[in-house]
């Protein structure tokens, strides 16, 4: 072995400094922090639990007189105990828990605002790409977009004479305008210098419309998907406390007949928790699609 082998290896395997390994060990604490990490989980969390906790006291105190109607919180757990603590029970067809009613109500959600979802798109897309497509169809959409969504039900009743049908129609006309209004604000929006280059690479419409326009006008889109979701939710409840079924508009009206108060506000909770989660859920699907960039 020669001399400068020596050398060489020698300096290949000299030790670390000592400040580069205080740099290490400095970065990998701050990867793996526990300390760090539940500091934000409690940041985030005992905010809210803190005033979720002031308003049940409120609740309780403005609601315990004999004269109230309406039940305090303590009220509400004793006699709704059952729907609380077993949502899934499963006694028979109209007799389920309140996880079953969501699953169900989410399910007609899902196809009716997949529906809005991808017709909007496109049809937002033409209305921002054609400047006679955005003068012809969209005093149209402005106008339509202001009926309010119970007021579509008896028209969707008479076209398709089933509940269920009547339900999709009415999540769907209801959430798909802010879809339609958003993808068209994005589309007009795309820089110049994009449409420049598909030019020079020569892409078809269909090409232009997946690689430039959809990565372009994504943070737009999802912003119109996560008020569309939300309309969605809105819709069903309303649609379903006419309509009938088992989902949990239904129960809600089913319980106000029967008088049962404490059932009801345990199914707001369902309602608000779930569509806190929907909206979450496009949000976070946003934020990873456009990296960040739309709105939280």
């Amino acid at each position: 072995m020669s001399i400068q082998t020596i050398k060489d290896t020698k300096v290949k395997a000299r030790p670390a400094k000592p400040a580069e390994v205080i740099a290490f060990t400095a970065k990998a604490r701050r990867r793996f922090d526990p300390v760090a990490i539940a500091g934000k989980v409690a940041s985030a969390l005992v905010p809210p639990v803190i005033v979720i906790a002031l308003m049940l006291v409120v609740w309780q105190i403005a609601c315990s007189s004999p004269t109230s109607s309406l039940p305090p919180p303590s009220q509400v757990w004793n006699e709704a105990y059952d729907l609380i603590a077993h949502p899934f029970f499963d006694n028979g067809p109209q007799d389920i828990g309140l996880a079953w009613r969501v699953l169900i109500s989410l399910q007609r959600v899902a196809i009716g605002f997949g529906m809005a979802a991808i017709v909007g798109v496109a049809l937002g897309a033409l209305v921002g790409q054609s400047i006679w497509a955005m003068r012809g169809l969209d005093p149209v959409f402005q106008i339509l977009r202001t009926v309010p969504p119970l007021a579509w039900l008896p028209l969707s009743l008479a076209a398709f004479r089933d509940s269920s049908p009547s339900a999709l129609f009415v999540i769907f006309i209801t959430s798909i305008w802010p879809i339609i209004i958003n993808t068209a604000v994005g589309v007009r929006n795309i820089p110049e210098d994009y449409r420049n280059v598909s030019r020079i690479l020569r892409l078809n419409q269909f090409e232009f419309f997946v690689k430039i326009m959809v990565p372009a006008a994504a943070p737009y889109i999802f912003t119109g998907l996560r008020i569309g979701i939300g309309l969605s939710w809105l819709a069903i409840v309303a649609a379903e406390m006419l309509t009938g079924g088992v989902g949990i508009g239904f129960f809600i009206w089913d319980a106000w007949n029967s008088s049962r108060l404490p059932d009801i506000i345990v199914a707001l909770a369902y309602i608000g928790i779930t569509g806190f989660c929907l909206d979450r859920l496009v949000a976070g699907v946003g934020a990873f699609v456009t990296r960040g960039t739309t709105a939280k």
